[in-house]
């Protein structure tokens, strides 16, 4: 089964994708970590990458395509792709089928998770981790049990991310809607599009896509 979790950032696409690797032995597919990993590793595609990236410019698509691709053919056709935040225009959903062919897979749900901005920015601009453990806590939603010490390893060091703020957050939410969500369409004509409330408790999530690849 392949499937692509759309939202804007801070929709809850990560949580979701860990869950389903766990629970149905799925691949995450997050081309930001599929770059990181192959500029590390100094793959044929990681040095291409390397070599943009070095010159302060954007990675291409094309390049982009070159890492789903690879990933596709290392994984092979028993193991389902979650593809965790792309495509992201309509010129990757594009090379995204024609990836999915080559490897005779099909794409079987495109699950988004619908957001509420203001709900979204109080959600990301209370975010918080422990700066040891990576233990993540919020202002409002999940405070340490005692103020100032991590409840996973008892460091008192926390910190914030500095793109986790208003600004840039609604910057996000613009840019997915001018050119994420025009992609939504194209999948609903073939009958492949299902919604999720992405405000719900990760629990109520996670249920809600499971009910949807029961289908």
């Amino acid at each position: 089964m392949d499937i692509i979790l759309l939202g804007p950032p801070g929709a809850g696409k990560g949580t979701q994708a860990h869950r389903l690797v766990e629970r149905y032995g799925m691949r995450q597919l997050s081309t930001g970590d599929m770059l990181r990993a192959a500029v590390k590793a100094a793959t044929p595609v990681g040095l291409k990458a390397k070599a943009v990236m070095d010159r302060g410019e954007l990675v291409s698509d094309e390049i982009v395509s070159e890492l789903i691709d690879a990933e596709l053919a290392a994984m092979g056709p028993e193991t389902g792709a979650i593809f965790d935040g792309y495509p992201r225009t309509a010129a990757q959903a594009e090379s995204l089928d024609a990836i999915l062919a080559k490897h005779d897979r099909n794409l079987d749900h495109v699950i988004e998770l619908e957001v509420n901005e203001d709900a979204l920015v109080e959600r990301i601009t209370g975010r918080f981790t422990c700066a040891n453990c990576g233990e993540g806590y919020h202002d409002v939603f999940k405070r340490p049990a005692v103020e100032g010490v991590c409840d996973k390893c008892g460091s008192t060091e926390f910190k914030r991310r500095p793109d986790d703020n208003e600004e840039t957050v609604r910057t996000r939410m613009k840019e997915y809607r001018a050119k994420t969500a025009p992609i939504l369409p194209g999948y609903e004509a073939r009958g492949v599009v299902s919604r999720v409330d992405g405000m719900a408790a990760i629990e109520d999530v996670a249920s809600a896509i499971d009910a949807i690849l029961s289908r």
